[in-house]
């Protein structure tokens, strides 16, 4: 694939109809439930899209007779994170949002009764903890990962309170933070690290590898992820998306035109028209290029494979612009 271009339709008509036709197993069927009576951010779909697309970039470690839990673990994790970026981002409440980021920490218990923390919307969030942390049980490899599952975890956290400060306050927007932290939204590091939980061969001697690659792809995916909801959230509100910071930093649009709500439409029209996208899309390129060309090797698990997944994750992301 080359994104140099737009992805033909047939293709991305094809990605669609494999989505649609996804049956999420009942654990995240009956999660999925609960959402929908608790939030209208987000519709079923967006579960069908990762569920649909994790068997793309999973690592090859991963037992085969625990493949399918892991698919199901990383999709109500992918729903736990993507509650806590609602909470902060679309409610704005932060309150909440720090309360329920202390659930995956065992130094400090989570208090829901704490002042101005919505009591029902943290009991939701804590049921997707509750029911992702209970079914690492009998993850091999679950004590090994714990402290660098939870390390990473707070990098996601750290992220969506960054994107909401950042919208917040456009004029301290710069590129380098939001590829630093923005890009940690995107969960490559945790997902891994339920990988390798369910990894009995994994050496660890690979880790650090295996980490350095991480780093790249994270980058790849946020960029996928930046071109096809950047327009939906300026008019949200959302300023933090990579395409929108850089076109701040480079004046096509100021932070007070970014900030003003009557003016959204205009700087969307102004992004587009700068051809921003396509700067962005040939950073993917040269970063996939560049971790394909560095040969990194690993004797325990296929980064050759892992790379190439992520063009199909890219793939996704074109498919579903606006769906999700």
């Amino acid at each position: 694939m080359s994104t140099q271009g737009v992805q033909s339709e047939p293709e991305s008509v094809d990605h669609l109809r494999q989505i649609r036709q996804v049956t999420l197993p009942e654990r995240v069927e009956r999660l999925a439930d609960a959402y929908d009576a608790h939030f209208e951010e987000r519709d079923r779909f967006l579960w069908q899209w990762i569920y649909s697309l994790f068997p793309s970039f999973t690592l090859s470690s991963v037992a085969e007779e625990h493949a399918a839990h892991v698919r199901e673990q990383k999709t109500i994790l992918t729903m736990y994170v993507t509650v806590l970026d609602d909470l902060v981002e679309h409610r704005g409440d932060r309150r909440t949002f720090r309360e329920a980021c202390r659930l995956p920490c065992d130094v400090v218990d989570a208090d829901p009764g704490r002042a101005a923390v919505d009591t029902e919307t943290f009991a939701f969030v804590e049921r997707l903890w509750t029911e992702f942390a209970d079914g690492l049980a009998d993850a091999p490899r679950r004590e090994e990962f714990a402290d660098i599952f939870a390390y990473d975890f707070s990098q996601t956290a750290d992220a969506m309170e960054y994107s909401a400060l950042l919208s917040d306050n456009p004029s301290m927007a710069n590129l380098t933070g939001a590829t630093q932290y923005d890009s940690h939204n995107m969960v490559m590091f945790p997902y891994a690290d339920v990988d390798l939980m369910y990894s009995p061969g994994f050496d660890q001697r690979d880790l650090g590898t295996l980490r350095n690659t991480l780093w790249d792809l994270q980058e790849m995916a946020r960029i996928g992820n930046w071109l096809t909801t950047w327009e939906r959230e300026v008019v949200e509100g959302d300023y933090s998306a990579g395409i929108v910071v850089a076109a701040i930093e480079e004046g096509v649009v100021s932070p007070t035109e970014v900030a003003a709500t009557d003016e959204r439409e205009a700087v969307v029209e102004a992004i587009r028209e700068s051809g921003m996208d396509r700067r962005f899309r040939r950073r993917w390129q040269r970063i996939y290029e560049d971790v394909r060309a560095r040969h990194a090797t690993a004797d325990s698990v296929d980064l050759a494979t892992l790379v190439t997944g992520m063009e199909t994750v890219f793939e996704y992301h074109l498919a579903t612009e606006g769906l999700k």
